[in-house]
């Protein structure tokens, strides 16, 4: 474990999905072994709160993964804060539990949620590694030769069939 944390330490992390759950646990993992962590997460969502209870070694980036400038404001914070961007993890997602047609309603699932849910789990996380890969490749190569590390996440339904959930990525 102490290998694991100095590995660790000094690093500067962009977590989407960072406010809550997988992406908030994240980044206090990361924080607590001396990263620096940006919580990038809808400006709805309780990124300030949550960036404000890890301390001085985290900031909030009110942001959808979906939107260039978004992400793009969200990863000049990190450099103008912590100074560069050495990991990205994607957490950011949702979903729409409907079911494709529902006889008792006489209703289809809406080709809206389906194309909403494509556009933040596809398109938001592409969205995300495309600008932070942009962003790493001025970092210095560490002794390895690498410049950065970008690690995407996915629930199991990516696996397995869930009742409902039509739209998965």
């Amino acid at each position: 474990m102490a290998a694991a944390c100095r590995a660790v330490k000094e690093l500067v992390a962009v977590i989407t999905g960072g406010a809550s759950g997988l992406g908030l646990a994240t980044a206090r993992r990361l924080v607590e072994q001396g990263a620096a962590a940006v919580l990038l997460d809808l400006p709805s969502s309780d990124g300030e709160t949550q960036a404000k209870k890890l301390g001085k070694s985290c900031a909030f980036a009110p942001a959808d993964v979906t939107s260039e400038k978004d992400v793009q404001a969200a990863l000049t914070l990190a450099k103008e804060k912590f100074g560069r961007v050495d990991v990205a993890v994607n957490c950011a997602g949702i979903a729409v539990a409907s079911k494709t047609y529902n006889l008792k309603k006489s209703q289809v699932h809406t080709l809206e949620d389906f194309q909403r849910v494509l556009n933040v789990n596809l398109t938001g996380t592409f969205n995300v590694i495309r600008l932070v890969a942009g962003e790493m490749s001025q970092n210095e190569p560490d002794q390895g030769g690498q410049r950065g590390v970008i690690i995407n996440t996915a629930s199991i339904a990516a696996f397995e069939g869930q009742a409902y959930l039509a739209p998965r990525c």
